[in-house]
């Protein structure tokens, strides 16, 4: 006789919260392609439960003004399996200082382990996108917005750090973009679900990890 075949263990539903700017929302992209919604897809197909994402996000945020909408959302839930945020790039596009963004990046950590039940093990920043190698940046000086992305993710990377909370590195991967019109959407400066894809890949293995 055989033995009976166990039943597989059933799939624990994981919601998830994304926090950002223009990046998170998919500026001009289908919402469908947001990296997100992509993410989500990617870890169901890997036998993780995670669900479509709440989104707390706007074209055009700093991390203040994502902190003041978060605050102002209604959304006070302290029970989210996953939380992600990508938040910097206006910041630096206005010309504010990296001291200030350390305040309000720190603060919007707590706020993201906070919505995640105080699990810092539950939350994944990704980095700051190149906007200085798209082709909305041509004419401008494209090193300086690299250097000063740089020096805006050394920030975030250190502040994940010491808050023991993950940080995927998807910059490089939105200069690997330059010049290929296929990763942008119409406007020339945010980017399309192909380039997307390949943040929600990269961030997937360390997901995988932090819900284990």
């Amino acid at each position: 006789m055989y033995a009976p075949v166990p039943a597989p263990a059933p799939v624990v539903p994981v919601s998830y919260l994304a926090l950002g700017d223009s990046y998170t929302i998919g500026e001009g992209a289908p919402a469908a392609d947001r990296w997100p919604v992509q993410l989500a897809g990617l870890a169901q197909q890997t036998g993780l439960g995670v669900q479509p994402p709440d989104i707390i996000a706007r074209t055009g945020w700093t991390t203040a003004e994502l902190q003041e909408a978060v605050q102002g959302s209604g959304n006070h839930r302290t029970d989210y399996g996953l939380v992600s945020l990508l938040i910097g790039v206006n910041n630096q596009y206005r010309g504010q200082t990296q001291a200030l963004y350390r305040i309000e990046f720190r603060a919007l950590l707590a706020t993201a382990v906070q919505f995640a039940g105080g699990r810092p093990g539950r939350v994944v920043v990704l980095s700051i996108p190149d906007w200085g190698q798209t082709p909305f940046a041509k004419g401008r000086d494209q090193n300086q917005i690299g250097l000063e992305i740089d020096q805006f993710n050394a920030v975030a990377r250190d502040e994940c750090r010491q808050a023991s909370i993950a940080f995927v590195d998807i910059t490089f991967l939105t200069r690997s973009a330059a010049g290929d019109a296929s990763q942008f959407v119409n406007d020339g400066l945010h980017y399309a679900g192909p380039q997307m894809r390949l943040w929600a890949q990269q961030a997937l293995p360390v997901v995988q990890g932090l819900l284990k």
